[in-house]
């Protein structure tokens, strides 16, 4: 295949001062692309013009922000079939989720169109006594100031977008870090921001290696810190200093499949094998633990493991192809390794397991024991374990029984296990009657625990990128 050649963008501007960085095809192993590598003087200057232009973007007026991300939903819809294919060669996701997250990139830069002139304030009365007679009191949010922006392999270009619409919806710089496994998407945006009107020095995009990152984290003219990753970032919170910090850092997701559901269980069944095996599990709220009520769980498993043996795998450019590769063979092999760890423990696997490079075939384990890695921590990956309740209550526990809690699914017809699922699960989202993999691009979305610290979605976004500023006027 043809290899293309990419710059970096620093404040607003390619460059490719070098091509240091192979970005491979994740299905063949060929060298689809070579991207340039921001160093340290590339950072410096990219957050020294970030902070620069401060002044400007907080200037620029909100039908203008509005305008540059109308511009950017035309181009992004203009280049729908390059980005999806992009996302199949550089993350390994089968086409058909390729597309739909091109479909929800381009609905992540709508919505933060529409949030732009819906940035407001308050006018909070100030006159609640004797002494405050004839003041008023008049709040608006501003801009934050300059953002840093780190974002991981698996939703190369969703992700990049609910970082970087909302700053723009903002009035907020930035500088941003993708993952050096998948930087082609977050640079193609970067290409269509460089289209637009913003000032200089409003946005760089900057593949660049560990050693040289610690000032996307560090730097104190960064006002905000946003992280979507693995647990890393609790170390770099504690690196960031004064700044804000949000971190979206996954979870090991469950689902509860209620005694009420037996006319259900087809339905169910092709729900869980969504959740479980889309982008072969590589989301931070797959399906991983799932309890189902004793009285189904022979049905259930019979079904579910049926399914998930029918499952295509391979090139993920077919549109036959369920199943693609996982990001890379180190990934494919962890996993082997815990599900080996799960079996000699006395787990049960009831499918899959084999490994070709790093195609792993969706798994289906049972009896996976409480303390196994495989239960404890995020697979990410295409493994789901079965596990029969008896008890609503203790399935709830068995749920909180994790160091994670990003989202949680429950299907039930009783409003009564509804609300005590929404009351006692320790988690930022609860899903009734769908996977905890649901979500929709304007919901507040985060976890508690592990999970991370605060929520993404562009409204959430953008309150964190703004901060109110009071004006007393004394009458």
């Amino acid at each position: 295949m043809s290899t293309s050649r990419l710059p970096y963008y620093l404040a607003n501007t390619a460059q490719a001062p070098n091509h240091d960085l192979a970005v491979l095809d994740k299905y063949s192993g060929e060298v689809a692309a070579e991207v340039a590598v921001a160093d340290a003087a590339a950072i410096e200057a990219a957050i020294a013009a970030a902070s620069a232009a401060q002044a400007a973007m907080r200037a620029l007026k909100p039908h203008a922000r509005q305008a540059i991300l109308q511009h950017c939903i035309t181009r992004l819809r203009e280049r729908f079939d390059e980005l999806a294919l992009t996302l199949c060669i550089e993350a390994g996701k089968p086409i058909r989720d390729a597309e739909g997250e091109v479909t929800r990139l381009i609905d992540t830069f709508g919505i933060a169109a529409e949030e732009t002139l819906r940035i407001d304030g308050q006018m909070p009365n100030l006159e609640i006594s004797p002494r405050t007679a004839g003041y008023r009191g008049f709040v608006r949010r501003v801009p934050i100031g300059a953002c840093s922006f780190i974002t991981p392999f698996n939703f190369p270009l969703n992700l990049v977008a609910h970082k970087v619409a909302p700053a723009i919806a903002a009035g907020c710089p930035f500088v941003l870090k993708p993952s050096e496994k998948t930087p082609l998407g977050a640079l193609i945006i970067g290409q269509i921001l460089a289209e637009t009107d913003l000032p200089r020095g409003a946005f760089s995009i900057l593949p660049c290696r560990i050693e040289d990152a610690d000032p996307f984290v560090s730097d104190e003219r960064l006002r905000l810190l946003s992280f979507t990753g693995g647990q890393v970032g609790w170390q770099l919170k504690a690196r960031a200093g004064r700044k804000k910090v949000v971190l979206e850092l996954g979870g090991n997701a469950a689902c509860i499949v209620d005694g009420d559901q037996r006319d259900k269980l087809d339905a169910i069944v092709e729900r869980l094998i969504l959740g479980a095996y889309y982008q072969s599990g590589q989301s931070c709220i797959k399906v991983q633990r799932i309890f189902v009520h004793a009285s189904l769980h022979a049905q259930l498993r019979e079904r579910f493991v049926a399914a998930a043996r029918a499952l295509r795998c391979g090139d993920p450019r077919s549109r036959d192809t369920f199943l693609g590769p996982v990001i890379d063979a180190a990934a494919a092999q962890r996993l082997e390794q815990w599900i080996a760890e799960a079996v000699a423990a006395g787990a049960r696997l009831l499918c899959g397991g084999t490994r070709q490079g790093n195609m792993l075939a969706a798994t289906v384990l049972e009896h996976v024991p409480d303390d196994a890695r495989l239960n404890r921590l995020e697979v990410f990956g295409p493994v789901a374990l079965l596990s029969a309740f008896d008890d609503f209550d203790a399935a709830l526990a068995r749920v909180n029984d994790s160091d994670y809690g990003l989202q949680a699914g429950v299907f039930t017809d009783s409003l009564a296990h509804t609300l005590r699922a929404w009351d006692e699960l320790e988690v930022g989202g609860v899903i009734i009657n769908d996977i905890p993999s649901f979500r929709v691009d304007n919901m507040p979305y985060g976890g508690v625990k592990l999970s991370g610290l605060g929520r993404e979605g562009i409204r959430c976004a953008i309150a964190d990128m703004t901060e109110p500023r009071l004006l007393v006027v004394r009458g």
